[in-house]
């Protein structure tokens, strides 16, 4: 089963980036329930993976925190742009909590990315939107600012795959409190 580790957004985040879904032709918009942050993108994960996962994560010891999303953005930086995302104004909170996850799971033997985290929401793939209207789009989305958004847990989530696109269930959560 494909899972990853993510941050669950408040209904009123969530409705206004739903509410910035819209105005770019060949976007592929992202449901307003998929929204989310991704911490850490676990892959395939068998039974005992998952287990072995729940047990550690039930010992995670990291304070919960407050982040503002912020701003907009594309990936990749250069060439033909294939995500847009809502970034995070002060992203260092979400990146020791991704260390402190990704140091625990190392004894699950999971194959983790190891590319730069970089904390966003996906809200859109642009596979077939115009390079001229992406640009339109992020300069009208530019100054956006989310509402304070207190982070109390991290959730497991598994996602499934189809024509229609990912659905997401929360499998387990985990609460922030701890240093």
């Amino acid at each position: 089963m494909r899972m990853f580790l993510g941050i669950d957004l408040p209904d009123a985040v969530d409705d206004e980036l739903a509410r910035m879904c819209h105005g770019l032709p060949g976007a592929r918009w992202e449901p307003r329930d998929n929204l989310h942050l991704t911490v850490t993108f676990l892959g395939e994960v068998d039974g005992g993976e998952r287990r072995a996962l729940l047990s550690v994560l039930a010992g995670l010891q990291s304070p919960g925190f407050s982040l503002t999303l912020a701003g907009v953005g594309v990936f990749p930086p250069r060439g033909a742009p294939r995500v847009l995302w809502v970034g995070v104004d002060d992203p260092e909170p979400l990146r020791a909590l991704k260390a402190r996850v990704d140091r625990r799971l190392e004894p699950v033997g999971l194959d983790l990315e190891r590319r730069k985290y970089a904390p966003h929401v996906t809200l859109a793939r642009l596979n077939a939107a115009p390079r001229g209207r992406v640009a339109g789009y992020l300069g009208q989305h530019a100054l956006y600012r989310s509402p304070t958004v207190e982070v109390q847990e991290l959730r497991l989530y598994s996602s499934v795959l189809s024509r229609a696109g990912a659905k997401y269930r929360v499998e387990a959560a985990f609460p922030l409190s701890g240093a």
